[in-house]
C-alpha cells in the first residue's frame, strides 16, 4: 500500500461508533475532519489526547471541524471511554484492523524494552474534498487542539 502524504485522497472506511451506529469517511463529505488514531481506550496518554479535544471541542466546531477518534479497541471499550470521559465525538472500532491498514498505522511498536503490535498516534486533517492536508505524526496529547489549529492553517 502507498504511503500517505499531504495532498493524498483519505482513504475511505466504514465502521461501527461506540454507539453502534455505522459511519463512514463518506458521511462528512463537504466537512472538514479531524480523523485522529489513537492506540488504546483508557490509557493515559489516549484519556489525555481525548480529553483535549473534548475540552476544546466547541472551538473546534465554530471553525467547522468533526473529530472522529478510530482505534482497534471495540465498540463495548469506546462506549465505557465516552462515558468515563464525557466524549462528545464519535469513537469508530477498528477491531479487525482494516482502518489502520488503509492508512498505514498498523505496526512494530516499543514500549520500555518490550516490542509489540499496535496502532501508530496519528492525525489526519482531511478537507472537505477528501483530500489530507495535514498528517500530524506523533501529536502532543495534552496540546492537540493547538496542533491541529496550526496544521489548517498551513
Amino acid at each position: 500500500m502507498a504511503v500517505l502524504k499531504e495532498g493524498s485522497k483519505a482513504p475511505q472506511f466504514k465502521a461501527l461508533d461506540q454507539n453502534g451506529n455505522s459511519i463512514s469517511l463518506a458521511d462528512f463529505k463537504g466537512k472538514k475532519v479531524i480523523l485522529y488514531f489513537y492506540p488504546k481506550d483508557d490509557t493515559p496518554t489516549c484519556t489525555i489526547q481525548a480529553c483535549n479535544l473534548r475540552d476544546n471541542y466547541s472551538i473546534l466546531q465554530k471553525k467547522g471541524y468533526q473529530v472522529i477518534g478510530v482505534s482497534t479497541d471495540s465498540v463495548a471499550s469506546h462506549k465505557k471511554f465516552e462515558k468515563k470521559n464525557d466524549l462528545p465525538f464519535p469513537l469508530v472500532s477498528d477491531e479487525d484492523k482494516k482502518i489502520v491498514d488503509k492508512y498505514n498505522l498498523w505496526g512494530e511498536k516499543k514500549l520500555m524494552g518490550h516490542t509489540y503490535m499496535g496502532t501508530t498516534r496519528t492525525t489526519f486533517l482531511i478537507d472537505e474534498t477528501g483530500k489530507i492536508v495535514k498528517i500530524i505524526d506523533k501529536p502532543v496529547s495534552k496540546n492537540h487542539t493547538e496542533e491541529i489549529l496550526e496544521g489548517w492553517k498551513g
